[in-house]
């Protein structure tokens, strides 16, 4: 796997060298622009917006704009100079309960693993982690930008999640969206709500959900390449218009209590063909 950063991580007086890896894989669609004439792959240069001239990537400054095209210039040893210590060590800067933070700060996740020589002092952290149920609070700058993360265990490795800074969330309010306050609803809309809420609750499986979209983005590309045509059916319908909150509510509700009674004789045919005992076929028993 390929490592993404290398360093290490910093706890109190301890220093454990670990490497930086993906912990996941985008596997979004992706299309590229082609002419439409020969299907040639579109590029693209690095123009100067002056003239229009090509500009080779060694003549490339980062500049800052500080008004309308107007910058200030950085040489790449200056920036060098204004690196932040957590370019090269992750530093544990406080511990707290995973609850207290919102997840709207959560941006991206990593696995942090030791190297083999820190495999010890890790262990201890994670073991001690693991105990008090914890997740630590720390920085790293990945890509020229620090980010604010948090560190916790996912079965034996550690993951680090890096973090919006609070300046970066947006804040939003009703009165933005010029609704004055929502409108009280009724008792039993309340306990219909409630009801339908329960009858949905069950324990999360990530593994019941794919993504329906790829799949048939894939399935279509793999005709094409076959030479199939394709045909697309919409199966989804209009919803019937209900404009009723009640009826809306109550028809939900029974939809949620015909789901829940098809799951549960589904698991009782289960549970009956495994306990069914087996019957040998006549030509093993005529053996």
């Amino acid at each position: 796997m390929r490592t993404l950063w290398k360093g290490s991580l910093s706890f109190g007086l301890v220093t454990i060298p670990v490497r930086l890896y993906p912990a996941t894989d985008d596997k979004s669609v992706s299309f590229n622009q082609l002419r439409a004439s020969d299907h040639s792959r579109i590029g693209y240069q690095r123009v100067a917006k002056a003239d229009g001239a090509e500009v080779a990537y060694d003549d490339i400054v980062k500049g800052y704009e500080y008004e309308p095209d107007r910058y200030v210039v950085f040489e790449p040893d200056e920036l060098e100079a204004l690196r932040p210590p957590s370019s090269r060590t992750v530093d544990i800067l406080q511990f707290v309960p995973l609850e207290q933070i919102d997840p709207i700060y959560f941006q991206r996740s990593y696995y942090l693993a030791p190297d083999p020589a820190g495999a010890k002092a890790y262990g201890l952290l994670s073991r001690a982690m693991r105990d008090r149920s914890t997740v630590a609070v720390c920085k790293i700058t990945l890509r020229d930008k620090e980010h604010l993360a948090t560190l916790r265990l996912r079965d034996e490795i550690f993951v680090l999640e890096t973090m919006f800074w609070p300046d970066e969330i947006r804040a939003l309010s009703l009165e933005d969206l010029d609704i004055g306050e929502l409108p009280e609803p009724r008792k039993q809309e309340v306990q219909m709500a409630e009801t339908l809420i329960e009858n949905l609750t069950e324990d999360f499986d990530p593994t019941a959900y794919t993504d329906e979209y790829r799949q048939k983005v894939m399935a279509a590309v793999q005709a094409k390449v076959e030479g199939q045509e394709i045909t697309v059916v919409d199966q989804t319908g209009e919803p019937a218009a209900v404009v009723d909150l009640m009826e809306a509510l109550r028809q939900s509700v029974e939809s949620s209590r015909k789901r829940e009674a098809s799951d549960g004789a589904a698991d009782v045919e289960d549970d009956a063909a495994q306990d069914k005992p087996k019957r040998k076929s006549p030509r093993s028993k005529a053996s």
